[in-house]
C-alpha cells in the first residue's frame, strides 16, 4: 500500500469533537497561592543582598586609602615640593634642609620623626636595610649628616644651601651610604 493509498491516518473523523485546550486558572478575586512567609523570605533577602553590595562599595573604597604605603604617601608629598629652596634648619612650608623635608614629608603621612638626622639615625622608629632591598619612600643617609628619600632612579631632597629641592643621582664621590625603612 502507498502513501497516498493509506492517507486515512491524516484525516479525522468528522464527528469527533476537537480536543479540549487546559485553561490557565483564573486569579481575578483570589489571593496568591504563595504563603506569605514565602514574601517575607524574598524581601529579607533582596535586603540583604543591597546591604551586602553597599558594604563592599564602603570597605572597597577605605580599603584602597589604606593600602597606599606611607613611605609612598611621604615620597609623593615631598616631589611636591620640589623647586623650593634649601636653608639651614627649615622646616617649611617655603624652605627646608634634608632632614625638614623627610621630618615634614612622613609628618604628612601620619609619623613623627625625630627631627635631625643624627637623632633619626638613633630613633627605634628606623630599621637598618640592605641596599638591595631599599624601596621608594625609604631613607637614604649619606653618612651621618644628610638625609634624602629613595626614588626610582636616586634620592630626593634638599642638598645643600643656594640649592632647590629636587632630584639627585648617585656618583663615585657622593653616594648613600646606608638605608633604612620607617616602621
Amino acid at each position: 500500500m502507498s502513501a497516498v493509498e493509506d492517507s486515512s491516518y491524516l484525516q479525522s473523523p468528522v464527528d469527533s469533537p476537537p480536543p479540549e485546550q487546559p485553561q490557565p486558572p483564573s486569579h481575578r478575586g483570589q489571593r496568591s497561592r504563595r504563603p506569605l512567609t514565602s514574601k517575607r523570605g524574598i524581601l529579607a533577602a533582596l535586603a540583604a543582598a543591597v546591604l551586602v553590595v553597599s558594604l563592599a562599595a564602603v570597605v572597597s573604597s577605605r580599603a584602597g586609602a589604606s593600602t597606599t604605603p606611607k613611605r609612598l604617601v611621604a615620597l609623593e608629598w615631598a616631589e611636591h615640593q620640589a623647586g623650593k629652596w634649601y636653608c639651614w634648619g627649615g622646616t617649611g612650608p617655603s624652605c627646608f634642609d634634608c632632614s625638614g623635608i623627610v621630618v615634614a614629608a612622613y609628618q604628612h603621612a601620619g609619623i613623627s620623626l625625630p627631627r635631625t638626622t643624627y637623632e633619626m639615625l638613633a630613633s627605634p622608629l628606623l630599621r637598618r636595610i640592605p641596599a638591595s632591598q631599599r624601596r621608594r619612600g625609604d631613607l637614604a643617609f649619606y653618612g651621618s649628616g644628610h638625609v634624602e628619600l629613595v626614588t626610582i632612579h636616586g634620592t630626593f631632597g634638599a642638598l645643600h644651601t643656594g640649592a632647590r629641592i629636587g632630584w639627585h643621582h648617585s656618583n663615585q664621590w657622593w653616594f648613600p651610604t646606608m638605608y633604612f625603612r620607617v616602621v
